[in-house]
């Protein structure tokens, strides 16, 4: 599936917890309703990106994993207490 998205943020290369720390100073940019697309190749993404968005009440839209990388879309969420 492919989003539109308003920002893209690449953390390849990077190891937890970094990847987790960048998104949530990127989902700060963005305005409600926007998409991030997060590029990974830390396997533990898997675990943390869907924590994190539930925790802080954002939608995971969509997940993928090509090229041996992951590919996360993450709408930001209009009542993100934790934000």
């Amino acid at each position: 599936m492919d989003f539109s998205h308003a920002a893209t943020l690449d953390t390849s290369g990077l190891l937890c917890p970094e990847p987790v720390m960048m998104l949530h100073n990127k989902i700060r940019d963005v305005d409600v309703g926007d998409i991030i697309e997060l590029i990974a190749t830390d396997p533990s993404t898997e675990r943390d990106i869907p924590k994190f968005c539930a925790f802080l009440g954002h939608s995971l839209m969509d997940k993928q994993e090509r090229d041996k990388k992951y590919y996360y879309y993450i709408q930001k969420a209009d009542t993100a207490v934790r934000d």
